[in-house]
């Protein structure tokens, strides 16, 4: 769970957000798919909000590789169809 923070892309991301992130990552340790994406990305989206950041789509895409380390294959699909749905709710609700 640890080698994500030496990612490359972690060195350009704000400070407040990289915690935020930490944060998230901590969260899922243990957990399955089913368990991680929705509540945590809802989670870590409103704290962001709360104290006025915005994650950009190059962030939320290296934030799902981070929930997505460790699982297992089916648990990065579940991840991933989950953060799909999620999406589309967002869409339609900041239209």
């Amino acid at each position: 769970m640890e080698n994500w923070m030496n990612h490359p892309a972690m060195k350009t991301i704000d400070p407040l957000k990289l915690e935020l992130i930490r944060t998230a990552a901590k969260q899922t340790k243990g957990k399955s798919g089913n368990e991680l994406a929705p509540p945590v990305m809802l989670a870590l989206i409103t704290n962001a909000n709360r104290q006025g950041l915005r994650f950009n789509p190059d962030e939320v895409s290296l934030i799902l590789e981070v929930l997505k380390e460790g699982k297992s294959k089916e648990e990065q699909n579940q991840i991933d169809r989950m953060m799909e749905m999620t999406k589309n709710i967002f869409r339609k609700h900041f239209k």
